[in-house]
């Protein structure tokens, strides 16, 4: 009987992989390398089974056209075996290179995933001394892998394609450490993405929607929960790298109908309905660019201004025109409640998501704390936000627990439909657990962050157990909010002070003295000893 690949063969073969490059180029560009060679070996695995499976009940020309009909072709030269079989060759970056392409030209599912993906870049690989032997030794990894789906072990509810998903995604969580601040926001602790699942809920029927959506992994998690064949993905990403990521994600997960466009989401937002306007979104997940600066410099029109009559008369080089973002630079009208500042692009992104909600939408997203408190230009956007009724609940998180930054980050709940006008803060910055370098959420503190969230959403809060409430949440009203000046900081609802146990002053010096008295005797003893060895 042949030996089932488990989830820890799979990820043995992609640390592997990760191991041949670690000493030769960074974590954040080898990625690609490793993550789309896996890519190509479950591709090869998988169509070789559908193929066998076919020729065990078809022949002849009854099975070239089943073989048509398979959701995706190979020819022999883009296959991994291919590829193993002339590793050897003097060209093989250039070979590796021939069949990505021949990929996505022969199959339009497949177009773009390997997106800005070169195994004959020099300036990342080398010459081909340097090369051949890495790429070598990365076949050589996935060599022994079996991915057919049949020899996929599997546990109760689950399919080989969650099995393979799982472990593509543990590595991308895995890279993003590797990769440090290099890491960006391409992937979303999973724990954290169980979170704003659980809180935005989609349903079937629902559009669901990551307009920042890097590695794909947030998506997948929220549109696993209304069902991936029950609900429609819409992704965006500006980064070409995490396009390819995501692309291949969703594919090894069997999802195959993801909308997910290429583009700069606030300057150019590629989900439109038909008659050019923004789609509406059911639910909306997002960890966006923390504080991105320069953010609305998609907007600048260009040109130059003439600084003057002056300039006229002397000859002078005319000035370059000062760029100020305006409301009114933005066709979709996602500003008209304030225009965040140029340095500073969170309220920027989340006015995208409060604008892409639907009637009944919902949103969940990571965001710095500045956001609740920053005051100026942002804080006349919060206001009118929270005036219009828009903020649903606000979720502090520990600190060092997303990839790329340390600091501790914040979930903010928008919904339309409110029917009052309070807001719930939860306090989880004290619960979790330490994992290597990061901290991670047990999954106790993500269901307990859920169920205050639900308790708070369905009116059964004050049935809840003391510790879901004192010192951990707090359910504030809206003239509770105007008296902070609309100040959202979670310490200004959520009481986390301990106060310290009272000190007994006279128990103290009772004991300070009883410590005297044994040092006392101590030095009396010790003095002893100092004569009977004629020391003193």
């Amino acid at each position: 009987m042949t030996k089932k690949t488990t989830f820890e063969d799979i990820k043995n073969a992609l640390w592997a992989g990760a191991n041949t490059f670690r000493d030769n180029i960074d974590a954040a560009n080898y990625k690609d390398y490793v993550l789309s060679m896996f890519f190509v070996k479950y591709l090869s695995d998988t169509y070789a089974e559908s193929v066998s499976d076919l020729e065990k009940e078809y022949s002849g020309i009854r099975l070239e056209r089943q073989i048509e009909n398979l959701p995706f072709s190979l020819k022999r030269e883009y296959t991994f075996d291919y590829l193993l079989e002339h590793k050897y060759d003097i060209n093989l970056g250039n070979l590796i290179c021939e069949a990505l392409t021949g990929i996505e030209s022969s199959n339009a599912i497949l177009s773009g995933i390997f997106r800005g993906i070169d195994f004959n870049s020099e300036s990342n690989l080398g010459k081909k001394e340097q090369k051949n032997p890495l790429l070598r030794n990365l076949l050589g990894d996935f060599e022994n892998l079996n991915l057919r789906p049949s020899c996929i072990e599997t546990k109760e509810n689950q399919i080989p394609a969650d099995v393979i998903g799982d472990a593509y995604e543990y590595m991308i969580g895995e890279f993003a450490t590797l990769a440090g601040k290099k890491a960006g926001s391409f992937f979303t602790p999973q724990q954290v993405s169980e979170i704003m699942a659980r809180i935005v809920n989609p349903e079937a029927g629902d559009r669901v929607y990551d307009p920042t959506c890097g590695s794909g992994s947030l998506l997948i998690r929220a549109a696993r929960k209304g069902g991936f064949d029950k609900v429609q993905m819409y992704g965006q990403e500006v980064n070409s790298s995490a396009i390819a990521m995501v692309k291949m994600n969703m594919f090894i997960h069997g999802i195959k109908d993801a909308n997910i466009k290429w583009g700069d989401t606030l300057a150019n937002p590629q989900h439109l309905d038909s008659d050019g306007n923004l789609m509406r979104f059911d639910c909306i997940v997002a960890n966006m660019p923390f504080s991105k600066d320069k953010w609305a410099s998609g907007f600048n029109p260009g040109g130059e201004a003439s600084s003057g009559d002056d300039d006229k008369a002397d000859g002078k080089k005319k000035k370059e025109k000062e760029f100020k973002m305006e409301a009114g630079l933005d066709r979709f009208h996602r500003f008209d409640m304030g225009v965040p500042p140029a340095s500073k692009g969170d309220w920027a992104f989340l006015l995208h998501m409060i604008k892409s909600m639907s009637g009944n939408g919902r949103v969940a997203a990571v965001a710095p704390h500045g956001v609740l408190f920053r005051g100026a230009s942002e804080g006349k956007i919060r206001q009118t936000v929270i005036e219009k009724n828009l903020i649903d609940a606000v979720i502090g998180l520990p600190e060092n627990l997303f990839y790329g930054t340390s600091i501790p980050a914040c979930i903010i709940v928008f919904r339309r439909g409110k029917s009052n006008s309070d807001i719930l803060f939860i306090d989880a910055s004290k619960a979790f657990e330490k994992d290597k370098a990061k901290n991670t959420l047990r999954v106790q503190d993500v269901t307990k962050i859920a169920n205050t969230y639900w308790a708070y959403r369905n009116g059964t809060y004050n049935s809840l157990p003391n510790d879901y409430k004192e010192k951990y949440s707090h359910i504030a009203s809206l003239e509770e909010i105007e008296s902070n000046e609309y100040n959202l900081n979670i310490p200004r609802y959520v009481d986390t002070f301990e106060e310290e146990e009272l000190i007994d002053i006279e128990q103290v010096n009772v004991e300070i003295a009883d410590l005297k008295t044994q040092i006392a005797a101590v030095e009396a003893e010790m003095e002893q000893y100092l004569i009977q060895l004629g020391l003193k």
